[in-house]
């Protein structure tokens, strides 16, 4: 059961939207410094990866075992309890331990985003005012596409224009979330009677069976989505780097931002179009913009890359959000959090097992081959889910 106090309506939706931004922010942080740490420790482009999908398995892990806590234990402790690890997460880059510390720092990461994806979604979802639900919506899946945007942007701006790239930008990160546990603070609980839950056994898999039949093709079309959202946070500052040249952080984080700010726009749209025809139109632009990507990765160009990600990133923010709208709005409001963060479970496994999988095939292949490899395995996923739901629309949702 959850509440709306008068309080929370004049504070809302857009401070819990700050502060999951805020958190988010944080994960993609280190992006556009991989270059900088493979450098200073020596390690090849597969450990690139394996760092990177460190921080998903944080995530998966979280979700499974506590994705649905926030509706038992209330949004605000988890809250505190996720800026708490990113801010653990920041303290390991600053302390610059090797190795050892890069992949407990991603870990920690991973954690906090699990704890925010299912705990600030529902938050933002619920302390929206009546009449306003669509607007919280977008504002939840902005907040995390924008959160993760703007990181590997503000790191490139910091390590490239700033002195000491590899400590800075989590020193000021630090003081966002020490702001946004300000922020949380006075943020009302949507929860009505705040408990410990009871069993001690996992349950953020479980899927109402209400949910199940929008579960599926809203997921999957998640899991295409993130997959290209990895490719990007994962290896794309690589290949600007060493197969086009460009060694400006700088710019290496504009390029994984446009794929985040290429998603805020598709999200924007979804209201436009609505649930039904936004996830089969998402998925026909993603795999416009995977193709793109591949181009880009053929024929060298700086240019066609960034127009496949702000076009791929359309596609998956159309699709990402037609999908965590129609499945909120069918879960059972005792069960929103955790079939929320059930939902994020498969999008994350698209953000990892994918990028493994490319940076086992740079080994063999190079980039450019284990690129042009991924974009065709995902473009295959995208148009088998489009198809699906072009056969078997999602209900229709006016809040979308």
């Amino acid at each position: 059961m959850t509440v709306r106090t008068g309080r929370g309506r004049r504070l809302g939706s857009p401070a819990a939207a700050g502060v999951f931004a805020i958190g988010m922010a944080g994960t993609t942080l280190p992006t556009p410094l991989y270059g900088l740490y493979r450098q200073q420790l020596g390690f090849s482009e597969l450990m690139v990866t394996v760092v990177f999908a460190t921080y998903a398995v944080g995530v998966i892990a979280v979700l499974i075992g506590a994705g649905d806590v926030s509706d038992a234990t209330g949004r605000r402790p988890v809250l505190f309890a996720a800026l708490g690890l990113s801010a653990a997460s920041a303290l390991c880059f600053l302390l610059e331990g090797g190795l050892p510390l890069l992949l407990l720092g991603r870990v920690l990461s991973g954690f906090a985003a699990g704890l925010f994806s299912g705990a600030a979604t529902a938050a933002v979802l619920e302390l929206a005012r009546p009449g306003r639900e669509s607007r919280a919506s977008f504002a939840a899946t902005a907040a995390n596409m924008g959160g993760l945007g703007c990181g590997p942007l503000l790191a490139g701006l910091l390590a490239q224009y700033a002195p000491r790239p590899l400590a800075l930008p989590f020193l000021v990160h630090l003081v966002l979330l020490a702001l946004a546990a300000q922020v949380t603070w006075f943020l009302p609980e949507t929860v009505a009677h705040p408990h410990r839950p009871r069993s001690p056994r996992p349950q953020g898999m479980r899927i109402p069976p209400a949910v199940r039949g929008v579960f599926a093709p809203a997921a999957i079309a998640a899991f295409a989505g993130f997959a290209l959202l990895g490719l990007f946070t994962a290896i794309a500052p690589s290949f600007v780097a060493r197969t086009l040249g460009e060694h400006n952080l700088a710019v290496s984080g504009a390029v994984v931002c446009t794929v985040f700010l290429g998603s805020t726009l598709g999200q924007a749209l979804t209201g436009r179009l609505g649930v039904r025809t936004a996830l089969p139109v998402g998925a026909l632009i993603l795999v416009l913009g995977l193709c793109l990507v591949g181009a880009s990765l053929a024929a060298d160009s700086l240019p066609v890359l960034v127009a496949g990600a702000l076009c791929g990133g359309t596609g998956q923010g159309l699709a990402f959000r037609a999908g965590l709208t129609a499945v909120g709005a069918a879960a059972p409001p005792e069960h929103r959090g955790g079939t929320l963060s059930a939902f994020f479970l498969v999008a994350y496994l698209g953000i990892s097992l994918p990028v493994v999988g490319v940076g086992a095939l740079t080994m063999a292949l190079g980039l450019r081959g284990a690129g042009l490899v991924f974009a065709g395995c995902v473009i295959a996923v995208a148009v088998a889910v489009g198809g699906y739901v072009l056969r078997h629309p999602l209900p229709a949702e006016d809040a979308a």
